[in-house]
Parts: structure tokens; C-alpha cells; sequence
């Protein structure tokens, strides 16, 4: 193994340890092809050098056009992998179990077991040993489900994992994806003619689903629950701003685990299919959080999620308005939702130079 900075790195090594960005990211696992565009790459992510796999070793006697196709072509890859179908096969099964537990609660007053749902669901990310293996599933998992409760679990992965880059300790993380897990549970009582409706809701309508909030935390306040449960499901609609439901809160009248659970929720509602529209693009979300993020989400829990789940797309391959792909480099710190692509006929485009362009698909 050698210490090789990227200026010396020569197509056709392979890196003999992973290679990190600098805010803890995996960009490369260990033993991977070190081609011109993987070494572009790392140079225009500031990595200053890497560790070099000895000759010797048998594995750089590897196919090599294999592994290019697989960064060329990452999300097909996942899709037909073995890890991908146990998750697709965990996620419906802790999807069903959520759904049992809700109705339980609702027709029978079964009692809420928050540490019994948290082990139930931690499969999903337990054996997904990093944000960007958990962030891979759940995108690829994108599909027509309006579901509260494949939302709610999606939302529980993705609070988890903020809970995790802002370095909670495991017992507020495992109130937090509690807080996840039964945040939206007022959505239950809401008519569901209403909730999968496919047009605009009327205005009663509307008026109608903002009482979820209240409804989810009348539920949950007879059942003996960390307060910061109940004002998760209370207060996930608020804004920064007062510009939220139910009770236009302000940034110090809302809890912090409320503000989490926000950004998460919103996250994955805006980048989920629904029956009414098509699942946004994660650039298209970022952008929005950036235009609005600052006034209307915690300012310390939304640029921590905005700089973190960016470095969970880098390096996958994109599609942009004008119907050309390309693979992302280099995320541009001041402006998140417009990295800096290499283009699959070979050229470097700087999102930030060219307003006209922007990423419509993750592929």
C-alpha cells in the first residue's frame, strides 16, 4: 500500500482504503478502479491523496469495465441486487406492522410500545451500515404510495440520520425515529376520500387535514410517551417563520425534535410520488430548502441536512432539462443544488454558470 497524492494517481490502480469526503462521506470503497473520471473526481472534491493498492495484490487483476459500468450505472445496479430486494422485502413487512400497530391503537386502545416499534423498524437501518447505503434505498424505493405509514417509516430513516450527523446520543435518537414513527398517526383520522383525493382540496378539505397535528397529539397524550413524541406529532407543520399549522408557532415556541421531524417529513413528502403528482427531484427539494430553509426550518438542524444528504448523491448519475446526463463531481458550497457535473461526451459543466440547467432525475 502507497500514500499517492491525487496529481501522481495513474488510471488503472485501485485505492486500497476508502476514500472520505471531508465532512465523513464515503466517496470510493476500498478497492475500487481508479479511472480518469474517478480520478477527476476526487482531485475536483478536494482530496489530496489516497492510499494506492500494491501491484501485487490479486485484485487489481480484476475486470475493470465492470466496475466502471457499475458507477455509470449505480441505481439499475442497486435495483437488481440481493441487498436491495431484502430491503424492498424488511421495508413492506415493518410497513404492514406500523399499519397493525396504528389501527390497534385506534379500534382496540392497544397501548403504544415506542421501543417495540423502534426495534420492529431497526432493521432498515441497521443493516444499512451508512446514510448513503439508507439514502440509495429509500430513492430507489420511490413509488405511488401515499401510505401514511411507508411515509412515516421513511420519515423515522431520514430524522434518524440527521439525529446521527448532529451526533445525538443513541437514546435521543431512538426517541427521535419513535418521533418519526408516529408523527403523521392523526392522518388516520382523516378521511381517506380526502387524503387520496387527486385534484386540489376545496378549502374545507384543506382546513380538514390541518387538524391531523392536534388529532395525532390528542391520540398519543393518553399513552405514556416521551413529551417530545407528542410535540413531534403537534408540531411538525409549524414554521420558523409562523407561517406553519396548527398554531402558527415561531422558531423558540417550537421543540427541537419537532424541527427535525419537519425537515424530514417535508423531504420526503416533496421527493415521494403521489396520486396527484410525480416525486420531485432531491435537487429540485434542495433548492427549494435553500430559497426557504433559513426562515422557515431551524437554521442549525437544515444546514447540517443540506450539507449532508448533498454528499449522499455525489457521484450518481443525473439527467438534466435539456435531455443530457453526466455524473456528479464536486457540490458547490455555495450553491448546493447546482454541482458541478462531468458530462457523458466528456466535458465539465458548472451548474452555477448555466441558470438555464438544471438536474430534472436522479438515474
Amino acid at each position: 500500500m502507497t500514500k499517492t497524492a491525487i496529481k501522481d494517481l495513474l488510471a488503472g490502480t485501485y485505492n486500497a482504503t476508502p476514500v472520505y469526503s471531508k465532512t465523513g462521506q464515503m466517496i470510493l470503497p476500498a478497492h475500487t478502479l481508479l479511472t480518469t473520471q474517478q480520478i477527476s473526481r476526487l482531485e475536483f472534491y478536494g482530496i489530496d491523496w489516497v492510499n494506492i493498492q500494491d501491484p501485487s495484490d490479486p485484485v487489481a487483476d480484476a475486470d475493470t469495465s465492470a466496475q466502471e459500468e457499475e458507477f455509470v450505472s449505480f441505481s439499475q445496479k442497486l435495483r437488481k441486487s440481493r441487498e436491495f430486494h431484502t430491503f424492498k422485502v424488511d421495508y413492506k413487512k415493518q410497513t404492514q406492522f406500523l399499519e397493525s400497530s396504528f389501527d390497534n391503537l385506534l379500534t382496540k386502545s392497544t397501548p403504544v410500545e415506542p421501543d417495540k416499534l423502534i426495534k420492529q423498524v431497526s432493521s432498515l437501518y441497521v443493516n444499512n451500515f451508512t446514510s448513503l447505503s439508507v439514502f440509495d434505498m429509500l430513492h430507489n424505493m420511490r413509488q405511488v404510495d401515499d401510505s401514511t405509514y411507508a411515509h412515516s417509516i421513511n420519515v423515522a430513516l431520514i430524522a434518524r440520520m440527521l439525529g446521527e450527523w448532529l451526533h445525538l446520543p443513541e437514546e435521543e435518537l431512538n426517541v427521535l425515529t419513535a418521533a418519526g414513527l408516529l408523527h403523521d398517526i392523526g392522518k388516520c383520522t382523516i378521511n381517506q376520500k380526502i387524503l387520496s383525493k387527486p385534484g386540489a382540496l376545496t378549502p374545507t378539505e384543506f382546513s380538514q387535514v390541518k387538524q391531523h397535528p392536534k388529532n395525532g397529539a390528542n391520540i398519543l397524550a393518553s399513552q405514556k410517551l416521551d413529551k417530545r413524541i407528542i410535540e413531534a406529532a403537534l408540531m411538525h407543520h409549524e414554521r420558523c417563520d409562523g407561517s406553519g399549522y396548527p398554531s402558527k408557532l415561531k422558531a423558540n415556541e417550537i421543540s427541537d425534535f419537532a424541527k427535525i421531524i419537519a425537515i424530514a417529513d417535508v423531504y420526503d413528502a416533496m421527493t415521494s410520488s403521489r396520486c396527484y403528482r410525480k416525486g420531485l427531484c432531491p435537487f429540485e427539494v434542495i433548492a427549494t430548502f435553500e430559497r426557504e430553509g433559513l426562515e422557515k426550518y431551524g437554521t442549525e438542524y437544515i444546514l447540517v441536512f443540506l450539507t449532508r444528504i448533498i454528499d449522499t448523491y455525489m457521484g450518481n448519475s443525473v439527467l438534466l432539462n435539456d435531455g443530457s446526463t453526466g455524473n456528479i463531481l464536486l457540490i458547490n458550497s455555495q450553491k448546493l443544488s447546482r454541482p458541478l457535473l462531468r458530462l457523458n461526451n466528456g466535458e465539465y459543466l458548472n451548474l452555477i454558470k448555466h441558470p438555464e440547467l438544471y438536474i430534472q432525475a436522479i438515474i
